[in-house]
């Protein structure tokens, strides 16, 4: 930007007049470097002035650049400050500012933005109801996604490769894969042809059903089909086997993965090593952690949080300590998970002062406490039969403004149920409950256990059912 400024400086010199073409590249320029203040004001020196006013594409790369920074107000307000500068906004710019809302699940924005757009009759196209319907599936609306599709297939405009992607993989997330292959089916018949992104979202939701092997049938198809299969597809299907405790056939795939000449990234070794430590297999995580630091990819916060949360649960605190002390020296910031893990091993490993220290130290390292961390606190102090200490922590919560979850209390409850606290669990029962949760298996099979022994009010069934 600094040479082209003085280029700016010798059109001047030389006694040439910039155009719109010359701001709109300055623009242009200042927001690929993050100067949207300069950006503006560009545009508005060219309104002020006179001489050369913006044009569509001006207003249309400012809206862009905004867009981008996720500021859709300021977008808006440039939209509208287009329109009093007599300068009429395109599909281009109404699509992304659509496009933007959608993405920020801001969907009822987006779509009174739509019916502006087609009030002025400006028409929409495949990416206008391609953003809308992905805005909706977002947040499950599919009665608004079907009226969408029908209403764009209405206007001649079909569904192309982007809008099948959208519907497969959400309807995939929602655990309805046999409408999934249907809608692929479609694809196929209308000479769509699926691509990485549509098998991917197929594989992930056999996955997430725990279908491995009609997911590793997709997977197999990929292959003979020629698709260059990259590390997120095989990340889904290493994943899908740890998720159902098949670590072994997880680690045939990393190596095949390896073998191919397929880099594995941080990702795929965060799986292998969270599923390691779910099985209780801390060695072999730990083996390949240390792989990882040797030929792989550098570990992140995120690798640290996973074998940290294995080794304490595993009752290996000390283990834990060196490793939080090692990513600290490694100038990686811990994180309230890697706090909350810590927290979490001192309670297992019986040092529930330690983690009330540790608990009550994180606001001043300017970590925000969240639910999971007052769960985890309040069952230290449970287990540890500091059930007034616990309630405490319930309201300290609530006074925070900190709302309580389903695992929170019934985590409170089981340690009062389990302390012979019951008039206290009773009350609880009945506020978790007003609160829209009900109780889990854990509780519920507790209640009924003391209900056999004649130790609570039968009156409290019904609540928990």
């Amino acid at each position: 930007m600094g040479f082209s400024l003085s280029v700016l400086g010798k059109f001047f010199k030389l006694g040439f007049e910039p155009n719109v073409v010359t701001f709109n590249t300055l623009i242009n320029g200042f927001l690929l470097e993050d100067k949207e203040a300069d950006a503006v004001r560009i545009l508005n020196n060219m309104m002020e002035s006179g001489n050369c006013k913006p044009d569509v594409f001006t207003f249309n790369t400012l809206v862009k650049g905004l867009c981008i920074k996720g500021n859709n107000i300021a977008a808006i307000q440039l939209l509208r400050k287009m329109e009093e500068g007599g300068c009429k906004p395109d599909i281009v710019s109404y699509n992304t500012i659509i496009d933007s809302l959608c993405k920020d699940t801001m969907v009822v924005d987006a779509l009174n933005l739509f019916s502006e757009m087609m009030g002025k009759c400006i028409d929409p196209d495949i990416i206008t109801y391609n953003s809308l319907i992905h805005g909706v599936c977002k947040i499950g609306e599919w009665k608004e996604a079907a009226r969408l599709l029908n209403e764009m297939v209405s206007k001649g405009i079909f569904p192309d490769l982007q809008t099948f992607n959208v519907l497969v993989d959400t309807l995939c997330k929602e655990g309805l894969v046999g409408k999934a292959k249907g809608m692929v089916e479609m694809m196929t018949e209308r000479g769509i042809e699926p691509d990485v992104v549509t098998y991917s979202s197929l594989m992930d939701g056999f996955c997430l059903r725990g279908e491995m092997s009609e997911a590793k049938e997709v997977f197999d198809l990929m292959l003979s089909q020629g698709f260059i299969v990259n590390a997120y597809s095989y990340n889904i299907l290493i994943n899908g086997y740890c998720k159902h405790r098949r670590i072994d056939e997880a680690m045939l795939l990393f190596k095949e993965m390896s073998g191919g000449g397929l880099v594995p990234n941080t990702v795929t070794y965060n799986i292998l090593i969270d599923g390691f430590c779910k099985e209780g297999r801390i060695g072999d995580a730990q083996k390949l952690f240390s792989k990882m630091q040797a030929c792989g990819p550098l570990p992140n916060v995120q690798t640290y949080a996973v074998l940290m949360d294995g080794l304490c649960k595993n009752q290996q605190l000390s283990k834990a300590n060196k490793l939080f002390e090692e990513m600290k020296g490694k100038n990686l910031d811990p994180n309230i998970v890697v706090y909350s893990i810590l927290i979490e091993g001192l309670c297992i490993s019986g040092k529930v002062e330690c983690a009330k220290d540790l608990f009550r130290s994180l606001s001043s390292k300017g970590l925000q406490l969240n639910v999971k961390t007052f769960t985890i606190m309040i069952s230290g102090l449970c287990n540890a039969g500091l059930i007034d200490e616990a309630e405490n922590l319930l309201s300290e919560m609530k006074a925070i403004g900190c709302s309580p979850d389903g695992c929170t209390y019934n985590t409170i409850i089981r340690g009062l149920f389990n302390n012979n606290e019951t008039s206290r669990a009773m009350g609880l029962i009945q506020q978790m409950v007003e609160n829209g949760f009900s109780a889990d298996a854990s509780t519920a099979e507790l209640v009924l256990e003391l209900l056999s022994k004649d130790k609570v009010d039968p009156a409290l069934l019904p609540l928990i059912e």
